[in-house]
């Protein structure tokens, strides 16, 4: 028996419908994709924002220190040290970038007072490592105050000494941004007198 028009139209409608109500689903999926791509896109440019262009503050600190045969110390009585000191410094960069410093020099001291420095040259830490470099430092009491804690130190067997630093520079990321970054160093090294050798350093 043949199909009528009507049957055929209706066919027709059903068959567009299909198409139509395909057509958007994958319209639908086509959007989903996109709008996925564009989340983990943003995501990428985030993490890239967040963790490699971030510029951190590198940190200057010293590492160890050595003394020559030339370590001495006076008596209770007459309290004094004098000692030539080799001491290693490292410069830890974070940044996804060299750190380039200037010339500069650190300073060492017992109580406020100064008891030596020792100057250094330019230089640049590496992406994601540590510049070690050596300082050979004279070091003496001779410009402290007669009334300073010296005998009282020398008597317990230690000396503490601090060293403070200022290096500045900038920080290169990925050879194109450039931002200046100064760094402080404020170190304190516990001297053990008898033996002649750093016990400890703590840095800040």
């Amino acid at each position: 028996m043949p199909s009528s028009p009507y049957t055929g139209h209706a066919n027709q409608a059903k068959h567009d419908i299909e198409s139509s109500e395909l057509r958007k689903k994958k319209r639908m999926k086509c959007l989903a994709y996109v709008a996925a791509f564009a989340v983990f896109q943003t995501a990428v440019i985030l993490i890239f924002v967040l963790t490699i262009m971030k510029v951190r503050t590198p940190k200057f600190r010293v590492r160890s220190a050595d003394f020559d045969e030339s370590f001495q110390v006076g008596n209770l009585s007459t309290p004094s040290f004098s000692f030539r000191m080799d001491a290693e410094l490292g410069v830890k960069n974070a940044n996804f970038g060299n750190y380039k410093f200037q010339n500069s020099s650190i300073f060492f001291l017992y109580g406020d007072t100064g008891v030596g420095e020792a100057a250094f040259s330019k230089s640049k830490a590496g992406w994601r490592s540590t510049k070690k470099f050596h300082v050979s430092v004279d070091l003496s009491s001779k410009s402290l105050p007669s009334n300073s804690q010296l005998g009282n130190d020398l008597r317990s067997g230690v000396l503490n000494l601090r060293s403070q630093s200022r290096l500045d520079g900038k920080v290169e990321l990925l050879f194109i941004f450039k931002k200046k970054k100064s760094v402080n160093m404020d170190c304190t090294l516990t001297i053990g007198v008898a033996e002649k050798q750093v016990r400890q350093i703590s840095c800040k």
